[in-house]
């Protein structure tokens, strides 16, 4: 059932060396695409990175960001800092690392540009620009449990999008094009243990 699987998945930041065979790149972008979204379009981009040295340079940006961000923090903040953004780079042991994109139709906005209020206009752009996020987020999920039924780990970090920028320049990400996660894949060489999840009266309100 796909709730065991949803269950069972984990969070994987720890892989073996052995890269993971295209076919099942393949198929797990197959089951991340069969996703919804609004209207249907589809807003999703995945850009595969297998080349080690490429995901060096983005865990060496990200590592960039952090300094530059940890400097700005109180002195009293920063090991706690540190610690939390030491994170950020558990990518770059992996052997392939997905990183999915979302692209906003600005197609209502435009339509309304005209006669709209400014203040209807922004959360007409909000709301396509948060619909195609949403879309692609659907996508990743779906990338994260068809990984976890194909023996893969994987995990959907957002912490190294403090470098978002320089990853984009990288991967030559077009300007259009807003970034969701780095997702770090392969073989896992860790079984994390489930981890507690609040009860759900704590995070459902019955109206």
């Amino acid at each position: 059932m796909i709730v065991d699987a949803m269950r069972a998945r984990r969070s994987v930041r720890r892989f073996k060396a052995d890269a993971v065979p295209r076919a099942l790149v393949v198929r797990v972008l197959e089951a991340a695409v069969t996703a919804p979204s609004a209207s249907n379009k589809q807003p999703w981009r995945f850009f595969v990175v297998e080349t080690r040295a490429t995901i060096a340079r983005m865990a060496d940006a990200v590592r960039e960001a952090t300094g530059r961000i940890e400097a700005t923090v109180p002195e009293e903040g920063r090991a706690a800092f540190r610690a939390y953004g030491d994170y950020f780079t558990r990518f770059e042991g992996a052997p392939c690392v997905i990183v999915p994109a979302f692209r906003g139709h600005a197609v209502l906005s435009h339509l309304v540009a005209a006669t709209a209020s400014p203040e209807d206009l922004a959360i007409v752009a909000a709301m396509e620009r948060d619909g195609a996020l949403v879309g692609a987020s659907l996508a990743l999920m779906s990338l994260l449990l068809a990984a976890h039924e194909a023996g893969l780990g994987a995990s959907a970090m957002t912490g190294p999008l403090v470098a978002a920028p320089a990853i984009r320049a990288i991967l030559g990400v077009p300007a259009t094009f807003g970034l969701v996660a780095l997702v770090p894949i392969g073989f896992p060489d860790e079984a994390p243990a489930p981890t507690d999840r609040k009860p759900l009266d704590n995070v459902v309100r019955w109206i």
